[in-house]
Parts: C-alpha cells; sequence; structure tokens
C-alpha cells in the first residue's frame, strides 16, 4: 500500500443532509443554545474556583504510575513531577513506559508515531485531549509526536474505557483510551500573573522555544496560553545491516521538522457549581519524510505538511439537586499535503492534498437515584468529510450517531457498572461508488471488589464488546478501497487486582496491579494483492487471538539526609497470533508484537537536586505476518538519564536539566528499515514569573 496512508488528512464542502440529520442538528443546537441556570445544592461542597468537578473517584498516587484503586478498568497515569522525570520531548515519548503498549516509531523528531494497546490496533485507541476526541476518519491513526508536553499535566491510559458513566458517549466506543490533560492554571496568594518560559536544545538540531502565560481575570476565571516552536533538522548516525552484519554507517537524511503549535484555554466557573471551558487548538509543520532503508537507498525526498486547527467548548453544570450535566461542542478542520517527487504522474510529480472537516456535539446526563446507585445517558452527533485532489475520488461524508445507556451501582467493598452501546452509522459518497450504513449495539460489564477488611486492595473485572469503522482510506482510497467493509469487532476479557501498602518506615509505600486479558478481534481488516502488486483491495478476513499479563509496581523509600528513591517496574507477556481460517499464517504471532516487553524508572531527589534515570526493554518480533527468519527483528533496549536542578536565580524559580537519551549508543528499528537515533542529548531551561 501507499504510503500516503498514513499521512493524510482531510476537510470537506458543503452537502445536503437528510431530514433525519437536520432534525437532530436542531434539537442538540437547543440543548446547547439554553442557558443552563445552576441551582444551590447545599449537599456540595464549595471547590476550588478554577478545578474541575470530580465525581466519586479515589485515587491512589504513587510516585511514577498512579492506580485508581476502586476502577474496574485498568488504569495507568502518569502526571506532574513524575512526566518531568522522564526524558520525553513529546507524548509519544512518554506512553512508552505504559506496559501493554506498543509504540510504532518511524524514527526521529519529525517521525509518525502511533500507538497501539494490547495489540488491538492504533485505530481502536481513542485519543482525549481535555474530554474531547481527537480522529482522524481518513486513515485511523493519531500521531502522538504532534503533541508536546510543555503544557500537559497528566497521561491516563485505560483498558476498556475511562471507568465513569459521566462521559461522552465516544468515550465508551474505543477498546482503550488514552487521556491528555493540560494544566490547570493554580495562583499563588496575591498572584494574578503567571508566565513560565522555556527552551530546549540538543541533538539533530534541536531548537525548541516555548512561553505559557497564565491570567486570572476574576476569582472564578482563568485564561491560559501556550506557545512552542520546534525545529530540528533530524540527522543523525545510523548503521546499516546486510546478512554478514554490520557493514556501512550513515547519517539519516531528510528527517527535518519545522513546527509551530499554539492554545489558548478558558477556564470559569458560574452559579455554585457549574464550570465552562473553552479550547483553541492550532498545529503547522513542515516535515521531511526519511522513508525506509532497503536496497542501499539512503536518501529520500518526500515532504508532508500538516495543519491543523479546532476550537472545543464544554459546560458541567446541574438542573436540579442529583443531577448534573455535560455539553460539548467541537469543530476541527484539519489539512495536509504529501509530494513524492519520485513517484510521476501525467501532471508530474505526485502531490496530494487532503482536506478534513469534522463537526461534533454531545450531552451527557447523570442522576444520582440513590446514595449507592447512578444512572446517565450520553448521545453523541457527528459529521466528518472528506475532500482530495485525487482521481476518482468519491468525497465521503459520514453522519455517526452515539448513545450510551449506564448504570453504577456503588457499595462500601462493590462497584458495578453496566453500558449498553448503540451506534448508527450513515455513510453517503458524492460520485462513483454507493454509500453504506452500520447499526451495532454492544454491551459493557465491569466490577471491582474488596474481598477481605484489607485497606487498598481489590480485585477487578470487565467484559467489553466495542468496534471500529473502517477508514475512509480502507472504504474509498483509489484503486484500494471496499466500501462493503463491515466494521472490526473486539471482545475483551479482563481480570487483575490492585494493592498498596504504606509502612512509614524506610519504605515509603508500595503499590500493586497486575491484570490477565484475553481479546479477540473478528472481521479484521486487511490488505489484499489483486490484479498487480500496485493494487490492493481491503477485505474483512483477519481474526485475531490476545493472551497477555500485565504486572506494574512502584516503590518509594526514605534515606538518611531526605534522599528518596522511586523506583517503579513494568511488564508485559503478550501472545497475539493471528487464527483467521485456513490463512498461510495461522498461529503466527502478528506483526510488531513482542512477547515480552518491561520497563524501568527509578528518581533519586535531594534537595533541589534529581537524578532519573529510565529503561525500555521490548523483546523480538516480526515486521510481517509470516514468522519466518527474512521477517524476524532483534529486540532493542535503551536507557535514558537526566540530571535536573530545580531553584532561584535573582527570586526567580529556574529548573535546568540535562539529558543523555539512548545511553549505550544502541543501534536498533522500531519499525524495521527505520533506524532509530543513538546517543543524543538534550539541555533545557525553564524560568517561572
Amino acid at each position: 500500500m501507499s504510503q500516503i496512508d498514513y499521512f493524510a488528512m482531510h476537510v470537506c464542502k458543503n452537502r445536503h443532509s437528510s431530514l433525519l440529520h437536520c432534525g437532530l442538528c436542531a434539537l442538540l443546537w437547543i440543548l446547547f443554545m439554553n442557558p443552563i441556570m445552576a441551582q444551590d445544592n447545599p449537599k456540595t461542597k464549595e471547590r476550588d474556583s478554577l478545578k474541575p468537578l470530580v465525581l466519586n473517584e479515589v485515587i491512589l498516587t504513587a510516585s511514577k504510575r498512579e492506580f485508581r484503586i476502586e476502577s474496574p478498568m485498568p488504569v495507568q497515569i502518569l502526571s506532574g513531577k513524575q512526566l518531568e522525570a522522564l526524558n520525553s520531548l513529546s507524548v509519544a515519548d512518554a506512553v512508552r513506559y505504559f506496559s501493554g503498549v506498543q509504540l510504532k516509531d518511524y524514527g526521529g523528531i519529525g517521525g509518525l508515531k502511533t500507538i497501539n494497546v494490547r495489540s488491538l490496533g492504533s485505530a481502536h485507541t481513542a485519543v482525549f485531549y481535555d474530554g474531547m476526541t481527537v480522529g482522524n476518519a481518513q486513515n485511523g491513526q493519531v500521531d502522538l509526536g504532534k503533541y508536546s508536553l510543555d503544557n500537559i499535566e497528566a497521561i491516563e491510559l485505560y483498558n476498556g474505557q475511562k471507568s465513569t458513566i459521566f462521559q461522552p458517549a465516544r468515550g465508551f466506543f474505543a477498546s482503550s483510551t488514552l487521556l491528555l490533560k493540560t494544566k490547570i492554571p493554580v495562583f499563588e496568594s496575591g498572584k494574578t500573573t503567571n508566565i513560565r518560559t522555556s527552551f530546549k536544545t540538543g541533538s539533530f538540531g534541536l531548537v525548541n522555544p516555548s512561553v505559557l502565560y497564565q491570567q486570572k481575570i476574576t476569582s472564578k476565571t482563568a485564561l491560559s496560553s501556550n506557545i512552542e516552536w520546534l525545529k530540528a533538522d533530524g540527522k543523525y548516525k545510523y548503521r546499516y545491516q546486510k546478512k554478514d552484519g554490520y557493514d556501512t554507517t550513515a547519517v539519516r537524511q531528510n528527517g527535518d521538522i519545522t513546527a509551530l503549535r499554539a492554545e489558548l484555554n478558558l477556564h470559569t466557573k458560574f452559579g455554585s457549581n457549574a464550570i465552562a471551558n473553552f479550547k483553541a487548538y492550532y498545529y503547522d509543520s513542515e516535515r521531511g519524510l526519511p522513508g525506509a532503508i532497503l536496497a542501499n537507498r539512503y536518501e529520500h525526498v518526500q515532504r508532508q505538511w500538516d495543519r491543523n486547527f479546532f476550537i472545543h467548548g464544554s459546560v458541567q453544570n446541574s438542573f436540579f439537586e442529583k443531577h448534573e450535566i455535560l455539553t460539548n461542542v467541537k469543530f476541527s478542520r484539519d489539512y495536509s499535503r504529501y509530494i513524492d517527487p519520485d513517484y510521476k504522474t501525467l501532471e508530474g510529480a505526485l502531490d496530494n492534498k487532503y482536506y478534513q472537516n469534522e463537526f461534533y456535539a454531545s450531552i451527557v446526563n447523570l442522576y444520582t437515584i440513590k446514595d449507592w446507585w447512578k444512572m446517565s445517558f450520553a448521545a453523541d452527533f457527528s459529521i466528518n468529510t472528506l475532500d482530495a485532489n485525487l482521481y476518482r475520488f468519491p468525497y465521503p461524508t459520514r453522519y455517526s450517531y452515539l448513545g450510551v445507556i449506564s448504570s453504577e451501582m456503588h457499595w462500601k467493598r462493590l462497584d458495578i457498572q453496566a453500558n449498553l452501546l448503540g451506534a448508527y452509522i450513515d455513510e453517503q459518497v458524492k460520485y462513483y461508488q454507493q454509500g453504506d450504513s452500520q447499526h451495532v449495539f454492544c454491551p459493557v460489564v465491569s466490577a471491582s471488589y474488596q474481598p477481605f477488611t484489607i485497606k487498598n486492595f481489590r480485585v477487578r473485572a470487565f467484559y467489553k464488546e466495542s468496534f471500529r469503522m473502517p477508514t475512509f482510506n480502507d472504504l474509498y482510497y483509489t484503486f484500494i478501497g471496499n466500501s462493503s467493509l463491515r466494521p472490526e469487532f473486539t471482545t475483551q476479557y479482563d481480570v487483575g487486582t490492585t494493592y498498596s501498602i504504606e509502612p512509614k518506615k524506610m519504605l515509603q509505600s508500595i503499590s500493586f496491579q497486575a491484570d490477565v486479558y484475553y481479546n479477540r478481534v473478528k472481521d479484521k481488516i486487511i490488505a489484499m494483492p489483486s490484479s498487480n502488486l500496485f493494487r490492493w483491495t481491503m477485505m474483512n478476513l483477519g481474526e485475531v487471538d490476545i493472551r497477555g499479563l500485565e504486572l506494574n509496581t512502584n516503590f518509594v523509600f526514605k534515606f538518611p539526609q531526605q534522599i528518596f528513591l522511586d523506583l517503579g517496574l513494568s511488564y508485559t507477556y503478550q501472545k497475539a497470533i493471528d487464527i483467521t481460517a485456513k490463512g498461510t499464517t495461522y498461529g503466527d504471532q502478528i506483526p510488531y508484537t513482542p512477547e515480552n516487553s518491561g520497563t524501568i524508572t527509578s528518581s533519586i531527589n535531594w534537595k533541589n537536586w534529581n537524578l532519573n534515570y529510565s529503561f525500555i526493554y521490548t523483546g523480538e518480533r516480526y515486521s510481517q505476518k509470516a514468522n519466518i527468519p527474512v521477517n524476524y527483528v532483534k529486540p532493542w533496549y535503551t536507557s535514558d538519564m537526566a540530571l535536573i536542578w530545580n531553584g532561584k536565580f535573582s527570586k526567580i524559580p529556574v529548573k535546568l536539566s540535562g539529558e543523555v537519551n539512548n545511553l549505550f549508543n544502541q543501534y536498533y528499528d522500531v519499525v524495521l528499515n527505520f533506524p532509530m537515533p543513538g546517543r543524543n542529548y538534550r539541555l533545557s531551561l525553564s524560568l517561572n514569573f
């Protein structure tokens, strides 16, 4: 398949919609435009004016990871100083430390980076940014390398779904969920303005300045803005291996990137306990696509441009006692351009442009029926459109209607959640092909139980059915698409436990989390060759069986002289095999899925100094479906270190850090023939005013 599938984006032309579409849009407009009047609730305690509402969630905080003890869904969290302790430039760098995750990384700062959780595929992971999904209806890929950690407060990874029934319907439909949360302004007494400036530089010609500005407008309203510029030449040494061993050392070419990211956030509270948030986001980049190192070809000339923009507003309020309502509206506009001078067309070099628009609206109502029983109803509506300058392009439009009825029962030692998911997807195309529609219903059941009187010990389990729609590329890509594709269905089973103790001696705390899981993917969408290798077709043929074990532990030690040691360990065993009937690779491990992987994260803190070390190991894998020697990919590991100093200079808070990544200079590929950097360095300085 063409490399374009990885690098496309979208926007739309106005089209006529059906009466049903217009009616639902009008209903949503009425719901969102009605003024939401808050009513005083004497049982509601006053909250911090700028912090979000929290609904019945008990959090156990560990140094490197946080485990939600009562959550029936496995969750891993990195937040605050935990994120700062990792040598991470983007969200993609940080999620590598979660267990059960494979990060596909095509190399360098500008390389595409996508997440695959428990071998279900990248399209089965929903990415939420401040409560709103970041989607890509065209190719299902969300490039996590675009999201900087400069303004990220927390990253949460849920297997199954976020363990609350008070969320938009989209949050229930994915097989796993990655949540990104930006920093909420916090002001010291007497201050109304916070400014943080930072500058990073290092290997690959990295230049990365950023500014974060926070302004307290009133006691209940704050504005924050963040702007960041990144430039790197992407040149690094790597080794090219032939059959008889390493014989060439070369420099990676065409891996440069120039990117600008800007965000604006408005947080406000009104009435007794209502909260409103507004976000505007813009990302603009140009990058080279270094390509695969094959047949002694070391240089590539393909280029890609991306422009992503979205605005998002949300309001959380209450009409009456024991009721909460959450509304969201979002509009996004994405543009992508891909140029390949080596691929000639009748008009010259290949120059593909993609435009995508999305309008999304959701409403969630939560009712507290009894102290121990809550129910919610969530309804979402979205329109996705895709245009391109391609020959015989069908110009698809997708209308999605999602609804979820949820129930949660909470007792002292037992939590039970049940969800019924329903979806209607209406697909329409302008030219050449007939659109299609899909009706889907999926159940979800989960529970968390404290079997003994031991505090902070829980056993949990969940069963979940979910699906993912074929992408626009799967359905309509010229010479490849198949408009009759069925959705991929996943069935997930999980049994696990969480436990924590705090001895309060030299060993300050121990936390533990373990899960055994089984996943089944049905009607997996795969590409099959047709008349020639330049024309492929998409088909529902695949079926995958996935069995795994995840272990996460965290230790916090306190030594004399106020020295603290934080140690986190994670391990994943996973057997993900192809069980497609009559398939030639029946029983083989699916591509890029190691049986064994693990991480170690550690941090030593003393006064103003912090020394961090992290280690990542990924076992042997195969690059193709057939588990034969020619497709074998060697195990790889990396070690990263950082030294951080937090102090003051002329009464100005200063943070200075130095990092060494890939400390032992290992040459490796995450994706075969896309070599990763060897040893590299980074320096950063930040000032707070």
